[in-house]
C-alpha cells in the first residue's frame, strides 16, 4: 500500500526536490524505512544518533500528531497522509 508523505523544504535535497513521495509500510516505523530505501540521508537528519525521531521533528499521519498516537508504531493505511514538520522556535525580543 502507498502513502503519501509530505516533506519540508528543508529535507528536498534528499528527495531530489519533491515536496511529496510515496513510501510503503504500515507504520510510520516501516514507512521511514523504505524512505531511507529509496531517499538516502533522509534518517539521519529525522533520527538522532541513538535512533530516536529528533525533538524538533513533528510527525502527523492525516492531522493527528503520532506522539499521541503509538509513536513510529502507528498504524498507517492506504490513502494516509503523512506530514514531517519541523517544530519552528521563535518569540519575540
Amino acid at each position: 500500500m502507498a502513502i503519501t508523505v509530505r516533506v519540508p523544504t528543508p529535507l528536498q535535497k534528499v528527495t531530489g526536490g519533491k515536496g511529496e513521495v510515496s513510501a510503503v509500510g504500515s507504520t510510520i516505523r516501516e514507512i521511514f524505512a523504505d524512505m531511507e530505501k529509496n531517499h538516502p540521508g533522509l534518517k539521519e537528519r529525522i533520527y538522532s544518533e541513538d535512533g530516536e525521531l529528533r525533538r524538533f521533528i513533528n510527525i502527523y499521519i492525516n492531522e493527528e500528531d503520532i506522539r499521541f498516537l503509538e509513536s513510529e508504531d502507528s498504524k498507517v493505511k492506504d490513502g494516509d497522509v503523512i506530514s514531517i514538520i519541523p517544530a519552528i522556535a521563535g518569540g519575540t525580543h
